[in-house]
């Protein structure tokens, strides 16, 4: 296969990752709704959080670029259940408890106030993004066996529902360290690729709300991850191939810590996902020509993302290597790589 990990790393660099500045932006509102919110409960005299998480692509690092400013920030409320009451002393609905961190978070320098969402506390900004404040209860249970409190964890969604997103994001950190090669000097190939199938999934407005929501996909990136070392293009590429074949014999996609489903019964959004891809990956054909130009890879490239950046890459100068053996190898267990195998 051609080599174009450079120009890969260059596009992930320029065009998809986020920014030093944007996170620091983000950084600064999450904190400006986290002081809203305790101030806004104290005001109130309501009950005091026991903490605030970060969640989600922000709290994985794998939140991306958007020309709409159509970003995502959730930023998770956590109580001891046994705080949550309400005024007859009786155990406060999920509703309810939304509303109350709706009421604590309006602020009248908002244009468009708060709103109480199906999930979550909806906060909006100007630039076009918005923040989401999910709540969840904190539910203590001694155990006989181990003579500890151990706790889970429930959403304030439709009705109290199990979920712990924390876990999930220590479960994509631990998956980045473990399977990806160049995680001792980088951030982590699999973080990566990621980004780079997210970019995929939203490189045609036609897709939007119709195609694998972002997590659906680094759940499946997870499952189906070929590392590369020092190749981003062919990690890359050899994924989205494995992610293609795995949803075509099961479009069903599994929580990575609950023994729950992210997907839904006649969830359309896996195969469209995977049609998309069925109909893209062939324009990287060209690149296992020996004869490829740069050129021709170039606009392989632009196509897959619906680009016209690769285009403006230079040639690689003379002398200078552009092909190296498209040996894919995969982290597993006992830190070993073995080539040419992937995760089912």
């Amino acid at each position: 296969m051609r080599d174009c990990s450079k120009q890969i790393s260059k596009f992930h660099r320029e065009e998809v990752a986020l920014t030093g500045d944007e996170r620091s932006g983000m950084r600064k509102r999450r904190d400006a709704n986290r002081d809203r919110v305790k101030n806004g409960l104290a005001k109130a005299g309501k009950p005091k959080p026991i903490g605030m998480h970060s969640q989600g692509s922000y709290s994985m690092w794998t939140m991306i670029q958007d020309d709409y400013c159509d970003y995502d920030i959730d930023d998770g409320i956590y109580f001891d259940s046994h705080v949550l009451k309400g005024p007859q002393g009786g155990e406060m609905t999920p509703l309810q408890v939304r509303q109350m961190i709706c009421d604590a978070v309006q602020d009248q320098r908002f244009n468009r106030a708060p709103e109480t969402k199906t999930n979550c506390v909806r906060v909006f900004y100007n630039e076009g993004y918005h923040v989401d404040l999910p709540t969840y209860r904190r539910i203590a249970k001694h155990s006989i066996w181990s003579n500890k409190v151990e706790y889970t964890y429930e959403l304030a969604s439709s009705s109290w529902k199990a979920s712990d997103p924390r876990a999930v994001t220590d479960w994509f950190k631990d998956t980045n360290e473990d399977v990806s090669p160049d995680y001792a000097n980088t951030e982590g190939q699999f973080r990566r690729i990621v980004r780079l199938l997210k970019a995929f999934a939203r490189s045609r407005a036609s897709w939007k709300g119709k195609t694998a929501t972002g997590f659906m996909i680094t759940k499946l990136a997870a499952d189906c991850f070929v590392a590369s070392d020092g190749r981003d293009d062919i990690a890359l590429r050899e994924t989205m191939k494995a992610i293609e074949a795995r949803l075509g014999y099961n479009q069903v996609v599994g929580h990575p810590k609950l023994p729950i489903n992210i997907t839904k019964e006649g969830d359309a959004r896996p195969e469209h996902f995977r049609a998309r891809l069925s109909e893209n990956l062939p324009h990287l054909d060209c690149l296992d020509k020996s004869d490829c130009s740069h050129a021709e890879a170039m606009a392989a490239w632009d196509k897959l993302f619906a680009r016209s950046w690769f285009c403006d890459q230079p040639e690689p100068k003379e002398g200078e290597t552009t092909t190296a053996p498209s040996k894919a190898v995969e982290k597993a267990g006992g830190g070993r790589y073995a080539s040419g195998q992937r995760y089912a």
